[in-house]
């Protein structure tokens, strides 16, 4: 039998069909317990609950109607936040060659901690010291040394305030720049679509990668996996899988670039299926210790303008199959978030991501501007809000927000220029 045929434990697929059954409700109940063994501890603004606490997957609103939306608490995924403003996962390619973070890490992340964010969310990491890293200088996680290395990092995050979420990012054929390897390798021979972006050390096209073979895919699931444990061991507070952005995950799911004729080509619901293991495998390497996510997007670093080819339908496969494994939240990103997700109807991925997966939601995307954060909350669409270029151009936007405070709307033009690395000037307090 294949082995993707066995894997994925939240349902079978009949071979004459070719459709997807759920095998049960096991899943979440399996995780809910899990996390409900952990003893409450409050550290700073953040607090892991008791069994006899609510459901943290609840998205019941924890506000009174006079209350401002974006500075009110909530628990997500067993972390107590303050408000509702996360610092959304940039690429900053600030790390040793090797991969490990620096003290100039820990500043640049605690800076925003300090300035009111509630959630702090890092670039993305890589996972395993095969193909995953995607840029020179990015920071990993695949090894103990890395996890080790991310330790005050955390620490000085957790000091000012703030909860800190791992991001773990396989950058497949999206890669331009590894050098534990040669070569990139993705769920087909084909290439991304545009070039690679210069300010992350990239020029020209991006490379046809290699197919993956299934042992390899089952070694990237246990690296992700492997990945969340140095996460736990270096104290985060939780980890988000990278599935949006153009990254492997999303390549998988992506129509043009994934012609697989296994179980993880084809239909949506097989080329999602890898990101659900993915999710999955984490869960249960950690789940019961830290929360569980995944970001997800529609378009790309190398192809902006992407939109899944079945629309709605799509986006309730996709939804209600990352919710069957148990994720503790989803992570949507948009260009623009409060605008519809596709040309047929009204509602926006966030929205889509709720109505379909009934999860906690953080979304991201052109909400900078406080009028529409608290539009996507006010909406139910979005429990938590997720900012970008405003968190660079101003990293106590949540303070300035919170007080009626002037507050810069653009990052300073060589912040991301001309390399996307984090700059001396960024670091005072």
């Amino acid at each position: 039998m294949d082995t993707w045929g066995v894997y994925a434990p939240w349902y079978v697929e009949s071979r004459s069909t070719k459709k997807f059954r759920q095998w049960s409700g096991v899943v979440r109940a399996r995780v809910s317990t899990r996390r409900a063994s952990r003893a409450g501890r409050v550290e700073n603004c953040r607090i892991r609950p008791s069994a006899t606490e609510k459901s943290l997957t609840d998205p019941t609103p924890q506000h009174s109607a006079n209350d401002d939306l974006l500075f009110t608490p909530l628990d997500l995924g067993g972390v107590r936040l303050g408000n509702r403003t996360a610092l959304a996962p940039m690429t900053r390619v600030s790390a040793t060659e090797d991969g490990m973070v620096t003290d100039r890490n820990a500043r640049y992340y605690a800076g925003f901690a300090r300035g009111g964010f509630a959630l702090v969310v890092t670039e993305g990491v890589y996972t395993d010291t095969e193909h995953s890293q995607g840029y020179l200088h990015q920071p990993g996680l695949a090894t103990p040394a890395q996890g080790e290395a991310w330790r005050p990092v955390v620490e000085a995050v957790h000091t000012a305030g703030g909860a800190i979420f791992a991001q773990l990012m396989h950058a497949g054929a999206q890669s331009q720049g590894n050098p534990l390897r040669q070569g990139t390798v993705g769920p087909s021979a084909v290439a991304p679509r545009g070039e690679q972006l210069s300010f992350y050390r990239g020029s020209g096209p991006y490379a046809t990668p290699r197919a993956l073979d299934a042992r390899e895919i089952a070694d990237i699931r246990r690296g992700f996996a492997d990945a969340a444990r140095h996460a736990v061991a270096a104290g985060f507070d939780g980890v988000e899988v990278h599935g949006a952005n153009g990254y492997l995950l999303d390549q998988f799911l992506t129509d043009y670039l994934n012609q697989r004729e296994d179980g993880y080509g084809g239909s949506v619901e097989n080329r999602v299926r890898l990101a659900a293991e993915v999710v999955d495998e984490v869960l249960q390497a950690v789940g019961s210790e830290i929360a569980v996510g995944i970001r997800i997007s529609q378009s790309k670093v190398s192809d902006f303008h992407h939109r899944w080819a079945g629309g709605a339908e799509d986006a309730e496969t996709i939804f209600t199959t990352l919710a069957r494994t148990g994720a503790h939240f989803l992570h949507t990103t948009e260009h623009k978030a409060l605008e519809p997700a596709f040309s047929t109807g009204t509602e926006t991925l966030a929205e889509l991501a709720k109505k379909f997966s009934g999860l906690p939601v953080i979304a991201n995307g052109g909400l900078g501007e406080p009028k529409a954060a608290r539009a996507a909350l006010g909406s139910g669409a979005a429990d938590v809000i997720a900012i970008g270029k405003g968190a660079l151009a101003q990293r106590d936007w949540p303070h300035r927000v919170r007080d009626g405070l002037e507050f810069a709307t653009e990052p300073r033009p060589d912040t991301l220029g001309p390399l996307a690395d984090i700059k001396d000037w960024e670091l005072a307090r």
